[in-house]
């Protein structure tokens, strides 16, 4: 068992920062925190992902549909579907990846 924090340490940097908050059997469970004004490009992903708001709001772009989602609101994507997002306030972010993606791919795409 492992207890984690999605507040401790929380800094809105200049760029989102992301931390690995811990890995289970099938899943790699990430916190993202970002800044009004900053955004994730659009993308796919290999894998099924889940976004959760933690705190915060963004409009959440979903192929050719912008969702708004607040604290509390959770999306679920298949693979492959084409997303993005942006922060509409700062906005902590837990990010829910299957265990064969990869951190660099996220990295890649905060940095």
């Amino acid at each position: 068992m492992k207890v984690i924090s999605l507040l401790k340490d929380i800094e809105y940097k200049t760029k989102p920062s992301l931390t690995v908050l811990f890995e289970t059997e099938f899943s790699k469970e990430i916190r993202i925190v970002m800044k009004k004004g900053q955004e994730i490009k659009k993308h796919k992903t290999e894998h099924p992902i889940i976004v959760s708001i933690f705190d915060g709001s963004i409009e959440f772009s979903v192929k050719d549909e912008k969702v708004k989602m607040k604290k509390g609101d959770m999306i679920s994507l298949d693979a492959n579907v084409p997303h993005g997002l942006l922060c509409t306030n700062d906005t902590i972010v837990r990010l829910s990846i299957s265990k064969q993606d990869t951190i660099k791919r996220i990295e890649d795409l905060l940095f």
